[in-house]
């Protein structure tokens, strides 16, 4: 494969800081995301890594008619695109409920479903809905380790009975994240995920000898993708694998996906002798990890990014390469995480062999579209 498959052809008609994306091989993980998962009725995909109804496009036309999201902005992008389902894996407070239950007015022929892990939020849903006339489907969030939201599955069933006798509430299964396991290695991962997802087994089976539907499960992130593929049992929910990142592609290497995001950055200054300064600032890429884990220079060898701040990233090279670089040069790097950092763009560079094509608008990195 060629080693700049990254490169613009003409990078001075492209301003910078910019994000670079490209649709070969978005398209070539959305393949490798139905293969893994066997077909793609068994994919409920995450939208939070793009926030694009390009993307959701390229999906839908693969065959993916259902997504999860995070936020009622994604939602929202993901029912004007033309999702059939959508699970919003968030627990709705009143003002979310609100603004959710105006989605589903707006858009009745999707199927939207929410998260709950408490019988009164649960009620919270029921009962505004019923002012409408109408019934809000709800997945239990299980906690299986990760300690964030949801609750354990020994704790299932008897929510599960409360939520069955609520008029305008259909639970329709399980939501279960595992965001907190990142094993060394594929066994490592493989274990951990199966230990924790185990007790789910029985709380499913007494949820069905109470005469209570079986549960839909939705399971998993990409790190565990893999191995909740191999259970027919469950729907899967990856979503970083359309456009992977540096840090999944070190922790993940068993994973097929490729990079298919690259940021652009500039140096616009060479303040002393070994250091170079780019105009990759916090305002630019996803500023959460630290210094040494933010971008991954792919035409840049031995160096060290040392500060950053909004505007700026220095970065120490060695003297060879410091007599080299220029004022000006373009440097493209890979972010460590992708999430974040695609949410600090209004839109997105789309590229072809080399060339910018046009741009992609980050929908739904807004917090609120029209709803």
């Amino acid at each position: 494969m060629n080693k700049r498959w990254y490169a613009l052809n003409h990078p001075e008609q492209t301003d910078s800081p910019a994000l670079l994306v490209y649709p070969d091989r978005v398209s070539h993980n959305i393949r490798e995301m139905i293969r893994i998962a066997g077909s793609a009725r068994r994919l409920v995909p995450h939208i939070k890594t793009h926030k694009m109804s390009a993307i959701v496009k390229m999906q839908l036309e693969a065959g993916i008619s259902r997504f999860k999201c995070a936020t009622i902005a994604e939602a929202e992008m993901l029912a004007k695109t033309g999702a059939a389902g959508i699970l919003l894996a968030y627990q709705l407070n009143q003002p979310k409920a609100f603004r959710f239950m105006q989605l589903v007015q707006q858009y009745p022929e999707v199927n939207f479903a929410s998260l709950v892990d408490n019988i009164e939020s649960a009620r919270l849903l029921n009962d505004l809905f019923a002012e409408s006339s109408l019934t809000a489907n709800v997945y239990v969030d299980v906690d299986n380790g990760m300690h964030r939201t949801g609750i354990p599955a020994e704790d299932i069933p008897a929510l599960y009975k409360q939520l069955s006798v609520l008029p305008n509430l259909h639970c329709l299964g399980l939501h279960v994240y595992d965001g907190h396991i990142h094993g060394n290695s594929f066994e490592d991962r493989k274990q951990m995920c199966e230990a924790a997802f185990a007790p789910l087994a029985e709380a499913i089976k007494i949820i069905e000898a109470a005469g209570l539907s079986k549960p839909e499960v939705v399971a998993g992130g990409s790190p565990t993708f893999p191995i909740h593929a191999s259970n027919p049992e469950v729907l899967c929910s990856p979503g970083t694998g359309l456009l992977w990142d540096e840090g999944y592609a070190r922790l993940l290497p068993e994973q097929p996906f490729l990079r298919a995001a690259v940021l652009l950055t500039r140096i616009i200054s060479k303040p002393r002798a070994g250091y170079i300064t780019t105009d990759l600032g916090h305002k630019s890429v996803a500023a959460e990890n630290p210094i040494g884990k933010r971008v991954f220079f792919l035409n840049l060898e031995d160096y060290e990014a040392v500060s950053q701040s909004e505007e700026h990233l220095v970065v120490k090279v060695n003297n060879d390469d410091w007599q080299k670089l220029e004022v000006g040069d373009v440097l493209y790097g890979v972010p460590y995480h992708i999430c974040p950092t695609v949410a600090l763009y209004d839109e997105v560079q789309v590229v072809d062999h080399g060339e910018v094509t046009g741009q992609w608008a980050v929908e739904a990195r807004r917090k609120k579209i029209t709803v």
